[in-house]
């Protein structure tokens, strides 16, 4: 139990670090436009994006998928930055018109990106053999989704207050919330290290 409760602590503190805010960026980003009605549709996102997450980790650790790091550490705000954007363009419209699959499709390879810059951090806290990797990894991810449920509870409460008391509608809040994550991530973007070679 204790070393479960080791990479489930591990996952915990990825998603809420201080010093890594990108992934809690990343689920105020595809938190914001929901509201508590709309739980099932943002677990279900949450959960995909977890699945995206412990996919990349998994490729990674088998070593199957190698990539740059300076390449993933500018995906990542980018990842974020298309979420915020795509509120921007969608702020006030009935979710009925958004396709299901493709916000699906589009979270769980955003997970896997999020993931990938993970990835070399994890497989130097892992070590041993290929056997002993799968359950370390199924109890650091249980503490990823644990900690993004934590984050979007957050957020949902936020919104509910925001809309609530203060009586923004739930289309300016969108926007509001999007605008300031896009003018948090464009300087991050702009000082990757991609930009130096």
């Amino acid at each position: 139990m204790s070393e479960f409760w080791i990479y489930f602590q591990i996952g915990l503190k990825h998603v809420l670090d201080i010093h890594a805010y990108d992934h809690v960026l990343f689920l105020i980003a595809l938190a914001v436009p929901y509201a508590f009605k709309d739980w099932k549709r943002i677990l279900l996102l949450v959960t995909i994006f977890t699945i995206g997450h412990t996919v990349a980790l998994l490729l990674s650790v088998y070593g199957v998928v190698a990539i740059r790091v300076n390449l993933v550490e500018f995906l990542i705000p980018i990842t974020i930055f298309i979420t915020a954007l795509f509120n921007l363009f969608t702020a006030g419209k009935s979710s009925k018109t958004e396709s299901i699959n493709v916000i699906f499709f589009i979270t769980l390879f955003f997970g896997i990106i999020h993931g990938l810059g993970f990835s070399n951090y994890f497989k130097g806290i892992l070590g041993g053999s290929a056997n002993s990797k799968l359950l370390p990894l199924a109890e650091f991810a249980l503490g990823i989704e644990a900690a993004q449920i934590l984050v979007v509870f957050v957020v949902l409460i936020l919104s509910y207050i925001v809309q609530t008391i203060f009586r923004f509608s739930k289309r300016d809040w969108t926007l509001v919330m999007s605008s300031f994550i896009i003018g948090f991530i464009i300087p991050m973007l702009i000082e990757s290290e991609i930009w130096n070679r």
